[in-house]
């Protein structure tokens, strides 16, 4: 559905090259084959690559995250300004109390984006929430 909402227009969907780099890495371990399609689904989605923060940036982030890969993907989404950061880390990001008192958007699973931009947008939660 996001990448959906993406591809409308409804959103502006970036991603930190961190990403790229993990899910490329992931990709040709276990599916080299669909790597094109990676690149096929984000180009039709809208996805722009926002610059990757200096890592001076991301190094003081180490101690929030206790992850480089991490710590670089959130100061990447702060310095994009971003509205709300997505990501299904449960290890490192999701429920980081020291990431969610520090930072001015939000950080959640997929879910979770979904509820806040139909809230943000005034759409009813079909949940029934």
């Amino acid at each position: 559905m996001i990448l959906k909402l993406g591809e409308a227009g409804a959103i502006t969907l970036l991603v930190s090259p961190q990403v790229i780099k993990e899910a490329e890495g992931a990709l040709k371990r276990k599916a080299p084959e669909s790597i094109p399609l990676l690149a096929i689904l984000l180009d039709r989605s809208g996805v722009t690559m926002a610059d990757a923060a200096p890592r001076p940036s991301a190094s003081a982030l180490f101690a929030a995250t206790g992850h480089p890969g991490d710590a670089q993907i959130v100061a990447d989404a702060l310095q994009a300004e971003a509205d709300y950061l997505i990501t299904l880390d449960r290890e490192h990001l999701l429920g980081n109390a020291l990431l969610a008192e520090a930072f001015q958007f939000p950080i959640g699973a997929p879910g979770d984006f979904l509820a806040w931009f139909r809230k943000r947008i005034g759409l009813r939660d079909p949940g029934g929430t």
